[in-house]
């Protein structure tokens, strides 16, 4: 087998595994599974890298990223500054009352 060849077959395994994990009931959570799921994208990253570092031939498709799920709880936060009447009452953390002195 050619060089090429060799990288499309583990490219399509990485692609068997990356569907296998992400089929995994949503119940499957903890440390373990992210750990998973990061080391399949991670061999998806590297087989993309050793595939572009490759000869490249005419019959060679073109790799497409996958996109990354977005989880669907992200809040988003601004980048505007806060108001700073919304801190007008209250301490200075640490330091006490503006108009009392420490003991």
């Amino acid at each position: 087998m050619s060089l090429t060849d060799d990288l499309t077959v583990v490219q399509r395994c990485v692609d068997e595994l990356t569907r296998a994990v992400n089929q995994l009931p949503p119940e499957a959570k903890g440390p373990d599974l992210r750990r998973v799921r990061a080391d399949a994208e991670h061999l998806r990253e590297s087989v993309a890298l050793l595939r572009a570092t490759a000869t490249p031939s005419v019959e060679q498709p073109a790799i497409q990223p996958v996109p990354k799920p977005v989880p669907k709880n992200v809040v988003p936060i601004p980048d505007t500054p806060y108001d700073n009447s919304l801190w007008t009452d209250s301490d200075d953390e640490g330091l006490g009352a503006r108009d009392r002195h420490a003991p």
